[in-house]
């Protein structure tokens, strides 16, 4: 029997659409009720893995017709899901984990079904990425979604060099194997921030490891055996010496070498403070204006 929907009359599932539904990330009770009458009305259930998804619709005594759809036959089966749609069935598409598009396959069957004017509903539900900038601590106003790095460093390094100077909280995902090489990268690249690994999340052994890139490094690197799916939060870069203003700059730490009776580390943690700049740059600056003897 389909599940009653409650305070909508609005069937569950219509003709000739192709719904989106977010499926748990961990925790299988983490499902809305609307995902599982969507999935158990559905004509076609697309599936990145239909192993994984089978026992999920299992679990809930749901039995549809099951279509692999992965990032290995997307174009070929995106054309196949097209024909089922235009024929007036409806078509349901689900990843391993969480929201489908988001660092899964599903894009060239949404563009398509955009382009044909097929309805194209979001199911929304659990989403790693949300979960994590949620309960990470850092800021969570803006951010920016990088998705799984470039595996070859090279590439990965120029990545990470134009985020540089961005200011809202950087997410990354990517698979425990990679992570160490990672944040090596990222303490290259953007400094000692602050930064939070998400793992496990809501399954038994969930974890937040918070610091900075060194101490969540030396974290991970002590760990002899590290598993699970992995969310990577970076904090934004701070102001630059640019927006602050050079001239301004240099006359604040000069007043703050001689408040600390020279102490570079001193006054340029004070400067840092107040202009909202990282240290690492107030220190190299603090020490340029002392050596040119302006104190």
């Amino acid at each position: 029997m389909p599940l009653t929907l409650p305070m909508d009359d609005k069937p569950a599932v219509e003709g000739g659409t192709l719904y989106l539904v977010a499926t748990p990330i961990g925790n299988r009770a983490d499902i809305t009720l609307r995902a599982l009458a969507v999935l158990e009305q559905a004509d076609v259930v697309a599936a990145e893995d239909t192993r994984t998804s089978g026992r999920l619709l299992a679990g809930y005594g749901i039995r549809r017709r099951l279509v692999a759809y992965h990032e290995h036959n997307e174009t070929r089966q995106a054309a196949r899901l097209m024909q089922e749609l235009e024929s007036g069935r409806s078509v349901a598409l689900i990843s391993d984990a969480g929201t489908p598009l988001v660092s899964d396959p599903g894009y060239r069957l949404v563009t398509a079904a955009v382009a044909s004017q097929v309805p194209v509903v979001p199911v929304p539900g659990a989403s790693a990425l949300t979960a994590a900038l949620s309960a990470s601590g850092l800021p969570t106003d803006t951010f920016v979604f990088v998705g799984f790095p470039a595996r070859k460093q090279g590439k990965r390094l120029k990545v990470l060099e134009n985020l540089a100077h961005e200011r809202r909280t950087l997410v990354f995902f990517e698979s425990p194997r990679r992570l160490p090489g990672l944040l090596e990268d990222l303490r290259r690249v953007l400094g000692n921030r602050q930064a939070v690994v998400a793992r496990e999340l809501t399954k038994l052994h969930e974890e937040f490891i918070r610091g900075s890139l060194d101490k969540v490094s030396r974290e991970i690197e002590s760990r002899p055996v590290l598993k699970g799916e992995v969310t990577l939060l970076v904090a934004g870069a701070d102001k630059t010496i640019t927006e602050v203003g050079a001239k301004e700059l240099d006359q604040a730490l000069c007043t703050a070498l001689e408040q600390t009776g020279g102490s570079v580390s001193a006054a340029a943690a004070l400067v840092a403070r107040r202009f909202g700049l990282d240290r690492q740059q107030a220190y190299r600056r603090a020490v340029a204006v002392k050596k040119a003897g302006r104190v």
